[in-house]
């Protein structure tokens, strides 16, 4: 993609980590893979950058560390693909190991676990406003109004959402070890006047937690259209089917995945791809994996 003054940008997406604060959902699948409205956040991450004109292992890379192996797969050709051995290099380490591959380009990188909807533009436009007339030489963020403006880990009165753009003159600078952006990057260019911060209109859930992983399904199904069969719409409320679903006790502002079955009742729930809620369950506010894992979600 051609930035400002005819500069390139490519993008990465964050998928390394071990979502520890998402355990036990994260024994079973890396972070990046778990569905939010039936797609994964990695697959909403590729889909957000492809609005944008990024695709393809030239202009996108996909970093993968913990359950690496299943990051791969789902990558296939789509994307560069960063394997860090032994443990996760963190944010900095991270692009700091694909200097070689972003190679003079400035960078947009995103967290994998970002859940961001605007619904008043297609995925990509949304986060478009970073690369808006940037001077290819300053750092940005994109950024929500914080509850507490002074809060430790606000930038200037805001919370990070997801996604920032790094100019190639500090990229290069990154050493392939373990670190963190914030500390690398982010606060050094703020100390040096030379940090921005753009706003974020829509809707952001970092899902890091089985109550914000939830918020964002809820979200993602709030305006959902269940499928036109008398069985389903008779049982479901403001929820989102997947393909194979079947549902033969009640669903109410829920997510069900694709050839999940549900005999008894689930509210404000997700119920992950192939996973069954038994005829004499009433699940509210979990998340239900395969048949036997329910985390509560409170």
């Amino acid at each position: 993609m051609t930035g400002p003054a005819g500069g390139d940008v490519c993008a990465l997406v964050l998928a390394a980590g071990e979502g520890t604060r998402l355990r036990p959902l994260t024994e079973r699948l890396p972070k990046a893979l778990c569905p939010v409205g039936n797609v994964s956040l990695l697959d909403r991450a590729l889909a957000r950058l492809a609005g944008l004109g990024l695709t393809g292992p030239q202009q996108v890379a996909v970093n993968a560390c913990y359950l690496g192996d299943q990051v791969v797969d789902r990558v296939g050709s789509r994307a560069h693909l960063s394997v860090e051995p032994g443990s996760p290099l963190g944010t900095a380490g991270g692009v700091g190991k694909l200097r070689d591959w972003i190679a003079g380009r400035g960078v947009l990188v995103g967290n994998a676990d970002a859940y961001l909807a605007d619904p008043a533009a297609p995925p990509g436009p949304d986060i478009a406003a970073l690369l808006h007339d940037w001077d290819g030489d300053s750092v940005r963020l994109l950024g929500q109004p914080a509850p507490d403006p002074g809060a430790p880990g606000t930038f200037d009165g805001h919370v990070f959402t997801g996604y920032s753009l790094l100019p190639w003159r500090l990229v290069r600078d990154l050493p392939p070890v373990f670190g963190d952006l914030v500390r690398a990057v982010w606060r050094p260019a703020e100390a040096a006047g030379r940090l921005t911060v753009v706003p974020y209109q829509g809707t952001f859930y970092d899902t890091g937690t089985p109550a914000d992983y939830l918020a964002a399904n809820l979200h993602a199904a709030a305006d959902a259209q269940v499928e036109p069969t008398a069985t389903v719409t008779e049982r479901c409320h403001r929820s989102l089917i997947g393909p194979g679903a079947t549902i033969t006790g009640g669903c109410h502002h829920s997510v069900i995945g694709a050839g999940a079955t549900v005999r008894g009742t689930v509210t404000r729930c997700v119920v992950w791809p192939g996973a069954t809620v038994g005829a004499d369950e009433h699940l509210h506010d979990a998340i239900r994996v395969d048949d036997d894992l329910t985390v509560p979600a409170v």
